[in-house]
């Protein structure tokens, strides 16, 4: 039986935003194994870590402010946690922050926000392109997996902004949501991903952390403030237990 639960936030740079989600959990396996930390595991013949990523992360996009939940068979602080952990980590894998949560919690993510930096010579047109898309009340977009099928993001959308670069603010919700590569193909900036540049999730927004974030008639946007403070704030590792 479990007896502590953790909500960890890391950040996935560098070479490791390669690492595919299976790998990621695969990796983390191995941390909490050489970290000797209490992990509870999942029953039957192959028994692993009952650890939940709150929202996989899309092949070669980084992650700055990534959530993991783990549920551990013994009472240790979270400062023993995240420093075992940490001495395990990987180049390109740091820990942000950790907090205890009850045992019956698990994070639903509620809003996620991209940002992808935007060469000079590109942002001249592109807040009426993005003031454009957003006035409209339906956004479609055609999807191939797991089969094709049209889809309306536009209630997933909720704000889009140019300041040097394009943040890109999205509603989560358990039954879908929008993928900024979508958003980056209607804007015509696509290409910039061929050339090298890196798109970053910034900010995850946790539902019992925060207020819900209720389905737009129009756009919306909700705790700027905190936002602005995830975009731009050099975090350091932080405990709360």
């Amino acid at each position: 039986m479990a007896l502590d639960k953790f909500r960890i936030r890391f950040r996935k740079v560098g070479d490791l935003r390669f690492l595919s989600h299976h790998d990621l959990m695969r990796t983390f396996e191995r941390m909490l194994r050489r970290a000797e930390l209490p992990f509870r595991t999942t029953e039957g013949f192959h028994p692993k870590p009952r650890m939940v990523f709150a929202l996989s992360l899309p092949l070669g996009v980084a992650g700055l402010n990534e959530v993991v939940e783990l549920e551990l068979t013994e009472e240790l602080s979270g400062e023993e946690v995240l420093s075992r952990l940490t001495a395990q980590a990987p180049s390109g894998l740091d820990f942000v922050s950790i907090h205890r949560i009850p045992l019956l919690v698990t994070g639903q993510v509620c809003r996620a926000v991209y940002r992808l930096p935007i060469p000079l010579d590109r942002r001249a047109n592109l807040p009426d392109r993005c003031a454009e898309l957003l006035a409209q009340s339906e956004i479609w977009v055609e999807r191939a997996h797991p089969k094709p099928k049209r889809v309306n993001i536009r209630p997933y959308v909720l704000d889009l902004r140019v300041y040097g670069e394009l943040a890109i603010d999205l509603r989560v919700t358990p039954t879908g949501s929008a993928r900024a590569d979508e958003l980056l193909s209607l804007l015509g900036l696509s290409d910039l991903l061929d050339t090298g540049a890196v798109l970053e999730r910034a900010a995850l927004e946790i539902l019992d952390e925060t207020q819900p974030v209720r389905c737009p008639s129009s756009v919306v946007s909700c705790h700027h403030q905190q936002l602005a403070t995830a975009l731009t704030a050099d975090e350091q590792p932080a405990t709360d237990y």
